[in-house]
C-alpha cells in the first residue's frame, strides 16, 4: 500500500517537474527503468496498475517528447462490458536511440527499437522494427533511420 502510494506521488511530481535530470530521478524512484542520457520532455503519463514493477524500460539517448502517453495496462476498470473486452498489460520497451514525438501513445506490450523515431501524434500499436519511422492512427512505417 505504501509503495502504490508512493509510487502515484512521485509520478505525479515528476511529469510537472521543470528540470528533466529530476524528471528522470523521480521516474527511476517509481520503479522504471532508464538509461543514461536520455530525456523525457515535460508531462508523460504512464498509465498502469500500480502494483506493477518493471513495466516500463527506457534505453539509453532516449529522446521523449512532451505528452507523450505510455500504456502498460488499459482495460475498462468496473465497467459492464469487462467481461466482454480484451484487457491489454504488458511491457512498454523503448529501445537505445529511440525518439519518441509529441503526444505519441503507445500500447501495451510494445517494443519501440533502437533508432527508431515515433512521429508526433502517432498511436502504436505494434512494434516497430529498428532504425524505422512511424506516423500515423495506427502508426505505420513511413521511412528509416540513415545510419
Amino acid at each position: 500500500m505504501l509503495w502504490r502510494l508512493r509510487k502515484k506521488i512521485f509520478k505525479f511530481i515528476a511529469k510537472n517537474m521543470p528540470f528533466y535530470p529530476l524528471r528522470l530521478f523521480l521516474y527511476s524512484k517509481c520503479g522504471y527503468v532508464i538509461g543514461k542520457d536520455s530525456y523525457i520532455a515535460e508531462g508523460l503519463v504512464i498509465a498502469e496498475k500500480l502494483e506493477d514493477k518493471g513495466n516500463v524500460i527506457i534505453g539509453d539517448r532516449v529522446a521523449i517528447g512532451p505528452n507523450v502517453i505510455l500504456l502498460s495496462s488499459s482495460d475498462p476498470n468496473n465497467s459492464k462490458i469487462n467481461p466482454y473486452v480484451k484487457i491489454q498489460r504488458g511491457k512498454v520497451t523503448i529501445k537505445d536511440d529511440a525518439w519518441i514525438g509529441a503526444g505519441s501513445i503507445i500500447m501495451p506490450d510494445i517494443i519501440v527499437g533502437e533508432g527508431s523515431v515515433v512521429g508526433a501524434g502517432a498511436v502504436v500499436t505494434k512494434n516497430v522494427a529498428d532504425y524505422s519511422i512511424v506516423a500515423g492512427v495506427p502508426a505505420k512505417k513511413i521511412g528509416v533511420v540513415e545510419k
